[in-house]
Formats: C-alpha cells, sequence, structure tokens
C-alpha cells in the first residue's frame, strides 16, 4: 500500500486537496518527499522552521522565496521546495506572508502543501522544545512521525533529540530502555506528539521503521492505545514502501427485526445462557469494536434490556418494519466522524467469533479495502461484512428490505477466506434454530 493510500490521501479513500503538517522524528523528511511523489501535482513543501541544505536536493526544484511577487512569477512543476534563504548548512523557514500565499496557491489549483514544522536531528524519537513544533492554523491534518529503531536503546541523546523533555513525559529516567509504552505516552502527551496540534486537524501517527515483522507487530499492538487519541494510526517501513492503517471501526449490531418468520423475538432466544442480542453484542466488545451500536426496533424495550448494562450506544429505528435498509441508515447515522470502517453483525448470528471480525479489521488495514467479507470454505459469501468509510454515503441511501450487498456492485469487494462454515447459518426459523444447538461444538 502506498503511503498516501495509508494516510488516505488518494481518491476514493479521501483527497490531497489539503495542507498537511509532519511533525515528530524517525523519518519525517523522508515521508513528506516520497508522498509527494505520489500526489498529483502540484505539490508544495515547506517549512516552518528549518531544514538541512541536503534535503533541498530531494525536490525537484528549490524555491527561495523572498517575496509574494517573486513566487507569483514562478513557474511551479515537479515536487517544489518552498523556503527561506540558505544560511551555511540550512536553510529556514518561510516567511508568514510566503506560507499563507503557499496555502492560497494550494487552494486555487486544487493540490497539497506539505510542511515539515519542527526538527529532529535525524534521530528516531524525540520530545518538542518550548519554542516547537510550528503548525500553521489553517493546517487540515498533522502526521506525528516516531522511529520504532528508538526501541529497546538507551534514553540519550544517540538515539533522542532533546532526551530529558523526553524523560519527563515517559516516566523513564535517562539511558533506561526505551519501551513502546514510553513512546505512547509521550505521542499522545498534550506536551508530546499532540503539542500545538489543533482540535479541528485529522490527528495521525505514523509509526516508521517497522523493518522486521517483530517491530510491525509490536507498531500494531501501539496502535491501539493510540486510537484513543488519533484518528488514525500507520505502522510501517519508509524503506521498504509497506504500511498498515489502523483506524476505529464501529460495530453496528442489527436487531431490529420482528421475526415474523420465526414467531417469536430471535434476539432473546437463549445460546448457553445469555440471549442472542447480549452474545453478539458481547462479540462485538471483544473483538475490538468502537463504538458499538445496537440497532432495536420490534420489542424494542425487551432488547434493550438485555444490553442495557453493556457499554454501547442503542439506536432505536422507528422505521423497522420498512426493512433491514432502514436500520442499516439508523447505524450508519450514528457512526462517529472519523471513524475508518465498520462491521454489519446480525442478532441471529450468536455463533459469530469475535476471530473473524479480527481478521477483517486486520485485512482491511493492509489496503483499506472498501468492502471485505468472509469466503467460507472458497466458495460462499457469509457474515459478518465490514464496509470502509467511503461506503457510507451509499449504505445511507438503502431503503426497504435490502441490506449492504445492495451496494457490492458498486465497489470492488474483497473475499477472506474463512473455513468455518458456521458462520453461513442465521436463524430464519425454529429448524434453523435447532441446526444450530445441534451442531454447536463449542
Amino acid at each position: 500500500m502506498l503511503l498516501a493510500r495509508a494516510l488516505r490521501l488518494l481518491p476514493p479513500l479521501g483527497t490531497n486537496k489539503k495542507v498537511i503538517a509532519f511533525v515528530g522524528a524517525g523519518g519525517k523528511t523522508t515521508a513528506i518527499f516520497q508522498l509527494a511523489r505520489q500526489l498529483p501535482p502540484p505539490v508544495l513543501v515547506t517549512t516552518t522552521t528549518h531544514l538541512g541544505t541536503w534535503q533541498v536536493a530531494l525536490a525537484d526544484q528549490h524555491v527561495t522565496g523572498q517575496s509574494i511577487r517573486e513566487l507569483a512569477d514562478h513557474e511551479f512543476h515537479g515536487v517544489t521546495l518552498v523556503t527561506g534563504s540558505v544560511q551555511g548548512e540550512r536553510v529556514v523557514a518561510v516567511k508568514e506572508d510566503i506560507l499563507y500565499w503557499l496555502r492560497a496557491y494550494q487552494q486555487e489549483h486544487d493540490g497539497t502543501l506539505l510542511i515539515e514544522a519542527d526538527g529532529s536531528h535525524q534521530k528516531p524519537l524525540k520530545a518538542p522544545n518550548e519554542y516547537e513544533p510550528v503548525i500553521p492554523r489553517f493546517t487540515d491534518e498533522v502526521a506525528v512521525v516516531a522511529g520504532l529503531g528508538g526501541l529497546g536503546k538507551p534514553l540519550n541523546a544517540a538515539h533522542v533529540h532533546r532526551p530529558q523533555f523526553f524523560s519527563s513525559l515517559s516516566g523513564l529516567s535517562l539511558n533506561d530502555e526505551i519501551t513502546p509504552e514510553a513512546v505512547t505516552r509521550v505521542l499522545t502527551d498534550p506536551s508530546g506528539g499532540l503539542k500545538n496540534v489543533l482540535p479541528s486537524a485529522r490527528r495521525i501517527v505514523f509509526l516508521n521503521q517497522a523493518d522486521t515483522a517483530e517491530l510491525q507487530a509490536v507498531g500494531g499492538k501501539q496502535a491501539g492505545p493510540l486510537l484513543e487519541t488519533f484518528d488514525a494510526a500507520v505502522v510501517g517501513s519508509l524503506e521498504q514502501s509497506r504500511f498498515q492503517t489502523f483506524e476505529r471501526t464501529a460495530g453496528i449490531v442489527l436487531a431490529a427485526g420482528g421475526s415474523a418468520r420465526f414467531g417469536q423475538p430471535k434476539q432473546l432466544l437463549d445460546w448457553h445462557g445469555e440471549p442472542f442480542i447480549r452474545v453478539v453484542t458481547k462479540t462485538a466488545l471483544k473483538a475490538g469494536l468502537s463504538p458499538v451500536i445496537v440497532v432495536i426496533g420490534a420489542n424494542a424495550e425487551q432488547v434493550q434490556s438485555r444490553t442495557r448494562d453493556l457499554p454501547v450506544r442503542i439506536i432505536r429505528n422507528e422505521s423497522w418494519e420498512t426493512g433491514q435498509g432502514s436500520s442499516i441508515r439508523a447505524g450508519v447515522q450514528a457512526i462517529p466522524d472519523r471513524t475508518g470502517a465498520a462491521v454489519f453483525l446480525l442478532a441471529d448470528q450468536p455463533q459469530i467469533k469475535a476471530d473473524v471480525i479480527r481478521a477483517l479489521i486486520d485485512h482491511h488495514s493492509t489496503e483499506l479495502y472498501p468492502i471485505i467479507a468472509p469466503l467460507v470454505l472458497m466458495e460462499q459469501r457469509a457474515n459478518p461484512v465490514l464496509f470502509d468509510r467511503i461506503t457510507f454515503p451509499d449504505l445511507l441511501k438503502l431503503d426497504g428490505d435490502v441490506g449492504g450487498r445492495a451496494i457490492f456492485s458498486k465497489y470492488p469487494v474483497e473475499y477472506l477466506p474463512w473455513q468455518d462454515d458456521r458462520l453461513l447459518l442465521d436463524v430464519d426459523q425454529p429448524d434453523d434454530y435447532r441446526r444450530l444447538i445441534e451442531d454447536d461444538t463449542l
């Protein structure tokens, strides 16, 4: 997956027409220029602090913007680096009026403006000083970069830029071994990775230097805690051009049906001593879906009472009799902004386990597929199904007794091979329930 795709900066996942500030350490400049070459032109790169002169060669052209008139007369092409003057072995930041002109140019030409907003002296990790980072107020997204190559190293100036600040934020003493937990504490601290990040900006943490399978796994484990603060966590290797994007994935439990064919509320049927709806909802929570949204309709009070003590959001679909489409719309409408995807679960499938949900989420992180569904025994499509956020507008248009499969023809569907044929069974009639009980090998 390209870095631009991992950051949702390529259609149809997102748009490149943004201002993105990069802060932190561990490959920040490399990330900026790798990203710049993956985006459609025009792409402008600048700095609000300074760059080393060696970094100038990464651009197709370097413009030292001394005045707006000079820039206005310039013909930009390729990846253009705009800085202040060259002073010894570094180029300094542009003046504020130039910075705002670059933003106006980016907007007028539907381009991208990438800003390096602090320095790191080429160390894998850092903590900000009192005067940085310098993030413009018009920034759309902030990418906080950290190098996993610093893990396991002693906390000192050889591996950390400003080790004293890092020590105070992380809770480690100087020369202690740097742990993933310590890095997470620094990244999520308002005086650390989140310093000067405006609430309106999308927050991305990029854990770079995951050059081995072990470090990729470590970064993946860090992603969970980081998503409590950040909108997305990208784990990967700029050197190997390999990335995973972790985002919050909502769970939507569809439990509004009237169970007409069954003859009694299926949501309340027993499964190992608990009602279906409670089992399915607890599975969604166990799988790490957040938030978990339970859409109820028929027999609403009874169904809600079985999940009232769980940390879920209950949505009542007053139009449940019109069919499943209205329940899907109600669930999607309740998804918080900046959620990356949603997994839909059916209240009459208590046999679904958390492992298949986790597998869908993990597979989605590798390419941000629009739709992912299990393929049982290499033959038959099954539930649950994951839908990326790009499908949400179409899910909101569903009407009548149609499910998410109604939009399968509009998006490429990725299938996840799965060997458990129990995913194929849902309980529509009493015979289905008997078969579910008889086939249960748990």
